[in-house]
């Protein structure tokens, strides 16, 4: 049976723009080699439309991307010409919080030993995902100045907690995983007794999953030390964004990093998370593969998990054939390598 999905892209500031489109043929080819079809709907959201018509993502485009499409895809929002980032809040922030995006999923492999910055690493090498709750925490931007204190508001509701570490043991079932790795700072921040409570209870649901807890800044550390022992991590939304760059730089770097929003049940929302770039931006030095590796998490979510495995082992191949950007050792364009991508589908 033929599937047929419609995918929103929003190609965004900087380098948004290039490493999407570099992308979009190479998932149309693995799309055309598994039998389905993507219907890509290009929308103009981003620094320009904002400065030419004030217009950040108005209140019908968002309507149609909740209820029109399959997912989202998104290359990167940012510009220096809005110092504010007032459209980068309403168009990434706000379609986490408004979709209630509440998982926030980043996967971190080592598709190949020469591009981790670790001498040496042991055991069947860096492969892990981290499960980061998206729509609480600091981030959603309560807090006040009073005269010379700056003080910014951190939430944790028992609900939000629950469903991403119920999500993260979830996947773990579901993909044969052993450990779940909670991490917080209930040592230093009551709040997070919540997150304490919360894992005890949910890990006790999923039998043969051990569950153990890091506080964030010895999690840090052994991120470092032993990478190679971790399978999923589960944290609040500003630790899961600190940790999930620093897995990016144990594997190569945040040219390779890809992230999906997600919410199961609803279309999704899929960024490379390495951000506009804006000094890059025309130059042909952007890496695509992070907007391809996008790709494949948006695919297992459309239902195509070989399509997924296909175009991660072409990445892989691609890696390892030499076919690289700068910033993971090679002298090749964006567009290069998105072909050599392509060739080896």
């Amino acid at each position: 049976m033929r599937h047929d999905h419609k995918i929103a892209v929003i190609a965004g500031d900087g380098i948004g723009p290039e490493v999407i489109e570099a992308a979009i043929p190479v998932l149309e080819r693995t799309a055309a080699k598994h039998g389905f079809t993507l219907d890509f709907e290009r929308l103009p959201y981003g620094a320009d439309h904002y400065l030419s018509t004030k217009e950040t993502l108005p209140q019908p485009a968002f309507e149609h991307l909740r209820d029109d499409v399959d997912a989202i895809l998104l290359g990167a929002i940012g510009d220096p010409r809005v110092p504010g980032n007032e459209h980068a809040r309403d168009i990434l922030l706000g379609l986490r919080f408004r979709l209630d995006l509440y998982i926030n999923f980043r996967p971190v492999k080592l598709w190949h030993p020469e591009l981790t910055p670790l001498r040496e690493v042991g055991g069947g090498g860096i492969d892990f995902v981290i499960f980061r709750e998206n729509t609480e925490g600091v981030y959603l931007g309560r807090g006040r100045i009073s005269g010379d204190e700056y003080i910014a508001e951190e939430v944790n509701t028992a609900s939000g907690v629950e469903r991403i570490i119920r999500a993260a043991f979830q996947w773990a079932k579901s993909h044969n995983k052993t450990r779940v790795t909670m991490s917080d700072k209930s040592n230093a921040v009551p709040a997070h007794r919540i997150w304490q409570e919360t894992f005890k209870r949910v890990a006790a649901e999923f039998a043969g999953i051990e569950p153990e807890h890091r506080y964030v800044d010895a999690l840090a550390m052994e991120l470092v030390r032993e990478p190679e022992r971790f399978q999923v991590i589960v944290t609040n939304n500003l630790y899961g964004d600190i940790l999930s760059d620093l897995g990016a730089g144990l594997v190569g770097g945040l040219g390779l990093a890809a992230s999906a929003n997600l919410h199961p049940g609803r279309a999704g929302l899929f960024e490379p998370v390495h951000g506009s770039a804006p000094p890059l931006a025309g130059k042909g030095a952007a890496n695509p593969m992070a907007a391809v590796l996008t790709g494949a998490l948006m695919f297992e979510q459309l239902g195509h998990p070989e399509a997924a495995r296909d175009l991660e082992g072409a990445v892989q191949q691609t890696i390892a054939a030499g076919v690289r950007t700068s910033d993971i050792g090679g002298k090749a364009t964006t567009g290069q390598v998105a072909k050599a991508i392509a060739r080896e589908l």
